[in-house]
C-alpha cells in the first residue's frame, strides 16, 4: 500500500493520452502540456527511444537530447552479437529481433539535426569528467519534457529539479528501490510547488514486495503554473483501463492502494 502523497492529483481522464508503446517505454502525461513543449530531455536511454519517436509524429520540430554514457561503441557491439545470436537461435521471433539488428542505423538515423545523444552519465557533480548536472543542461532551456530513468541515481538530483522545475512543463520519472526510498519520494512531492503529480503506474518488472509496494513506480508531474491542476486527491484506480499497460506483457500489471 503506498503512501497517501503518492496519490495524484485529480485531472480530467480525457487529458491524461499515453505516448510511446504499450509496454515498456510508454507513458502516460496530460496533453494539454504537449502543445508548448520546445524540448525533450531524456535522462537514461539504453536502446529505447519509441517515447521520443512518437512524440516527435506529434511535434516534429521538437528538440530532444538524450544523455546516457552507457550507450556507446562497446554497447552497439555487444547489442548487435546478441541480436544475431538470438535471430539464429528463436526461429518463432526472427522478424521481431530483425529489426533489432538494425537497431543502431536507427539510432543513428533519429539522433540527428535537432535530436542529439550524449554518451555522459547526469549527476549531482559538476567538476566529473564524462558527467554532467542538471543544471548545466538546463542552461538555456525552458519549456521542457523531462524524461529519468536512471536505475537509482534519480535520487541523487532530486534537488536539481525542484531547482530547475520552473522550466519544466512536463517530469516523467521512474523511482527504484521503493521501499528503500519512499521518503525521499514523498519530500520530493511536498517540496516541489511547481509540479505536481497527475499521474502513478506501477511497473511490472520487480515483484510486489512484504510492505505491498513494486519495486519501481512511474511517475507523472505538470508544471501547475502552466495548465490547471486541482488540488483535489483522485478518485481513479490504478492502473487506469486504455491507458495504462503492463511494462512486461507475460506479467498482470500492478495494481496500486493508497492509505487514507
Amino acid at each position: 500500500m503506498l503512501p497517501n502523497e503518492l496519490k495524484p492529483l485529480k485531472v480530467d481522464e480525457i487529458n491524461l493520452i499515453r505516448i510511446g508503446p504499450k509496454m515498456d517505454g510508454g507513458y502516460v502525461l496530460d496533453k494539454r502540456v504537449v502543445k508548448d513543449i520546445d524540448t525533450i530531455i531524456t535522462c537514461g536511454l539504453n536502446d529505447d527511444w519509441e517515447f521520443e519517436k512518437h512524440f516527435s509524429k506529434l511535434k516534429p520540430d521538437i528538440n530532444i537530447f538524450a544523455y546516457d554514457h552507457t550507450v556507446n561503441n562497446s554497447f552497439w557491439v555487444k547489442r548487435f552479437l546478441k541480436d544475431i545470436l538470438h535471430f539464429f537461435l528463436l526461429k518463432k521471433l526472427r522478424f521481431s529481433k530483425i529489426k533489432k539488428i538494425f537497431g543502431f542505423l536507427d539510432y543513428k538515423f533519429f539522433f540527428r539535426g535537432k535530436r542529439a545523444h550524449h554518451a555522459l552519465k547526469v549527476s549531482n557533480n559538476e567538476n566529473k569528467d564524462k558527467e554532467i548536472t542538471i543544471n548545466k543542461i538546463f542552461k538555456n532551456k525552458k519549456n521542457v519534457l523531462l524524461k529519468v530513468d536512471i536505475e537509482c541515481d534519480e535520487y541523487k538530483i532530486l534537488k536539481n529539479i525542484i531547482e530547475n522545475s520552473d522550466k519544466i512543463n512536463c517530469l516523467l520519472i521512474e523511482f527504484h528501490e521503493i521501499s528503500k526510498n519512499i521518503e525521499q519520494i514523498k519530500n520530493f512531492i511536498k517540496e516541489n510547488k511547481i509540479l505536481k503529480l497527475i499521474h502513478i503506474h506501477g511497473n511490472n518488472y520487480a515483484d510486489i514486495d512484504s510492505q505491498g509496494l513494486p519495486g519501481a513506480l512511474e511517475l507523472t508531474f505538470v508544471n501547475c503554473k502552466k495548465i490547471d491542476v486541482t488540488l483535489e486527491k483522485n478518485t481513479y484506480f490504478y492502473p487506469i483501463k486504455g491507458i495504462d499497460y503492463p511494462n512486461v506483457k507475460r506479467h498482470k500489471d500492478v495494481k496500486l492502494t493508497f492509505e487514507n
